[in-house]
């Protein structure tokens, strides 16, 4: 458990990344405690600097050597890096709360969104998983929902934007934009087909089922975030040709009735929520309006009339912030709270 301080040293593994970026950026908007931050990421890095509460702070190299010293380290730098060296860094005393899908699933590892299931992080033993983006704004919405009247089935759908791929993803976005408007020829590396004015139903990679990854990970990350492997869902999700944030189309099979009234009331006053919901004065969520905001958007709230408790919903999220940055920081801030 982290040890009571002031301030803490804090590092930032994946630095030079887009997500390591927001993270930094997070830390000083919320005002962090830190006595001192480290910037790592490869040796690609070498020679870069970035800014930090008005100072330059050089990038240096990963190692396994790194961590002595280091309260807190905020992985931001792939699956196989974070496997390689949050155990080293776990060893060392260090905190690690992991961006990856490496730790996720793991029974030893807690999968934390604070709004959710902040207790988890009772039991962690020095690694803590940070969920994938597109299940943080969804648990966030469901929890409340579920404390309240229970859920049966969630039916899923996203629209992610390119951000969560990577910069090189936003590159080729902007690039296949500008050749298309110039009547150029695209060309498509990142993604197995044109992302620009175009709607890809393929995030990660498929599996024997007909799923792709990231929709087993939304279902089985759900499950362990609320401690409930009776509760059913399905998702399809889809990459869309948007710079940030994400939006997701829910549909709730709830376990007792709940009014579309009810549960704007309910969502209102939940942790971390904004309600859009006037759809009669086109005021609902949108991409372009989370984007560089902390909360999920929660809008288009109706009964679904097919079946007796269902609900369906329009969510956003800015997926850089909440659902990767800000959801890491927010950990570390419970960590302090907990903190003896």
């Amino acid at each position: 458990m982290l040890k009571k301080k002031d301030k803490y040293v804090v590092a930032v593994v994946g630095a030079t990344g887009a997500v390591g970026k927001e993270m930094i950026k997070t830390l000083e908007e919320r005002e962090f405690p830190v006595k001192n931050i480290r910037l790592f990421a490869s040796e690609r890095s070498i020679g870069k600097t970035l800014d930090f509460m008005g100072h330059h702070q050089k990038v240096e190299v990963l190692t396994d050597k790194v961590f002595d010293g280091i309260d807190i380290a905020l992985f931001s730098a792939g699956g196989d890096r974070s496997l390689q060296f949050a155990p080293a860094a776990a060893k060392a005393g260090c905190i690690v709360i992991d961006n990856s899908s490496a730790w996720r699933m793991d029974p030893e590892v807690p999968l934390v969104v604070p709004e959710v299931n902040p207790d988890d992080l009772e039991w962690h033993k020095g690694i803590i998983a940070n969920p994938n983006c597109s299940t943080i704004q969804m648990v966030v919405v469901l929890k409340p929902i579920y404390d309240a009247v229970g859920i049966k089935r969630v039916v899923v759908t996203t629209f992610q934007s390119v951000s969560g791929t990577g910069m090189k993803a936003i590159e080729e976005l902007m690039k296949q934009t500008r050749d298309l408007l110039s009547f150029q020829d695209i060309k498509t590396e990142v993604y197995p087909h044109q992302i620009a004015f175009n709607c890809l139903p393929h995030i990660d990679s498929f599996m024997e089922d007909g799923y792709t990854k990231e929709e087993h990970k939304m279902v089985n990350e759900t499950r362990k975030i609320l401690g409930d492997d009776a509760v059913q869902l399905t998702a399809t999700t889809v990459r869309v040709p948007v710079f940030r944030g994400h939006s997701e189309s829910l549909n709730i099979e709830t376990g007792k009735k709940i009014l579309a009234d009810e549960l704007r009331a309910l969502l209102t006053v939940a942790p971390g929520i904004k309600v859009f919901d006037a759809p009669a004065k086109n005021i609902y969520p949108l991409q372009t309006d989370c984007s560089g905001m902390d909360d999920v958007y929660v809008g288009r709230i109706r009964e679904d009339n097919s079946i007796a408790n269902g609900i369906n919903m329009w969510i956003t999220a800015d997926n850089l912030r909440k659902g990767a940055a800000l959801n890491a920081v927010q950990i570390a801030e419970e960590l302090i709270k907990r903190a003896k």
